[in-house]
């Protein structure tokens, strides 16, 4: 199998020598389905969260379609991605057992209002798709690239940024409101010296903020506080290491990315360890992966567009839609630049928000075949090395 062949299996289903396992995952318990040659029933088997206890598992059925004289050559395992993340399919590559991760997304349903729906159900379910994909028929199910522990650990320098930023924007928005309920609108509860100034502030009234007020307004300050140093230490750390390691790991990709003028060094890591540094197939696995491709409806006559697929990486989305507008200011020059001005002129503010999202699909494009090859966007500026 090939990484970045994720969407159909390419590899011969020998259905008499392969054992194919199912699990359910739950925070308590495991229900483990499987289809084993040799064996008349469908084996059915509910457990603890214990990975042993699911290899001996797998061992006891492979044994048991020995003995009914099928050999097994091959054991492939598989669940849905979600809480549990890639740890049991890391640890059952060790153990040399074949696992996949399913993309929950990817699994066709029923649209009846009202369907029965129990772990059991899923188990069914999960199958179905996984044999028709282990049998290489597209569209039953797509499967997710399982990251390396150093992989995952990238990316939670970028995830947790924006997690604070967002934690930043919630504390600042939820003290606006408390003091526009006495009816103050003026005071910037962002600066440094606001602590020391709310004694003085007075309402309409012309009296002090009630006690209370005053103390919950302290605390959110000091999670303020406490919040914009966590995001100066992430962001000095980053810097840090791409100073003292500049070639190690993705360093290399995120400095080359960055050295395009109005790209800094958090949208490259976003960028980056989000989507750059993955093995795609194409461009268009590119577009889908991000999100930014489009949803047509058709039936009929009728034909209309219901905007974004949205069924990719929000990150990814939100950070090429935000990079689209910045490229905008300083890679005025830049052919994408002139392309979506060329195509804007005269239109009104949402005829330019809705080709944004095409200048965003064509810059990512462009920035994948920037790392891949080398390739730099036509037109596009590059800061001076250091």
């Amino acid at each position: 199998m090939q990484r970045n062949d994720l969407s159909k299996s390419l590899v011969a289903f020998d259905q008499d020598s392969t054992l194919v396992a199912v699990i359910e995952l739950s925070a308590s318990s495991w229900l483990v389905a499987a289809q084993v040659p040799g064996l008349d029933r469908a084996p059915l088997k509910k457990q603890g969260a214990d990975a042993a206890a699911l290899l001996r598992l797998l061992y006891r059925w492979r044994d048991e379609a020995s003995k009914a004289g099928k050999s097994i050559g091959r054991m492939v395992v598989a669940f849905e991605a979600g809480r549990d993340g890639f740890w049991l399919a890391r640890w059952l590559r060790d153990q040399e057992i074949e696992v996949y991760v399913i993309h929950p997304n990817s699994i066709p349903v029923s649209r009846e209002h009202r369907r029965a729906k129990s772990d059991r159900l899923d188990t069914q379910l999960l199958m179905r798709s996984l044999l028709g994909w282990l049998r290489g028929e597209a569209k039953h199910c797509s499967m997710a690239a399982i990251p390396s522990i150093a992989e995952e650990d990238a990316r939670r320098a970028n995830r947790e940024h924006e997690m604070l930023v967002g934690e930043r924007t919630s504390i600042a928005n939820r003290m606006k409101a408390t003091l526009v309920r006495f009816g103050i609108t003026g005071f910037k509860v962002t600066l440094k010296k606001a602590p020391a100034l709310l004694a003085e502030l007075r309402g309409p009234e012309g009296v002090p903020l009630p006690p209370n007020t005053q103390a919950e307004l302290r605390r959110d300050m000091a999670r303020l506080q406490l919040v914009r140093e966590q995001l100066k230490e992430i962001e000095r750390t980053r810097l840090e290491r791409l100073a003292k390691a500049p070639r190690e790991g993705t360093h290399p990709m995120m400095l080359m990315v960055a050295m395009l003028k109005g790209i800094g060094i958090e949208t490259a890591d976003v960028l980056v360890h989000e989507i750059l540094s993955r093995n795609l197939r194409d461009r268009r696995a590119l577009a889908r992966y991000a999100g930014v491709t489009g949803s047509p409806d058709e039936s009929g006559s009728k034909r209309r567009e219901k905007g974004l697929a949205r069924s990719g990486n929000a990150r990814v989305r939100r950070s090429m839609i935000q990079l689209a507008w910045r490229w905008l200011m300083f890679q005025k020059e830049s052919a994408l630049a002139q392309w979506f001005e060329a195509r804007t002129t005269g239109l009104k503010s949402s005829g330019r928000k809705t080709m944004i999202v095409a200048l965003a699909r064509k810059l990512l494009i462009a920035l994948w075949r920037y790392v891949t090859s080398g390739e730099v966007p036509e037109g596009a500026i590059l800061r001076p090395a250091a």
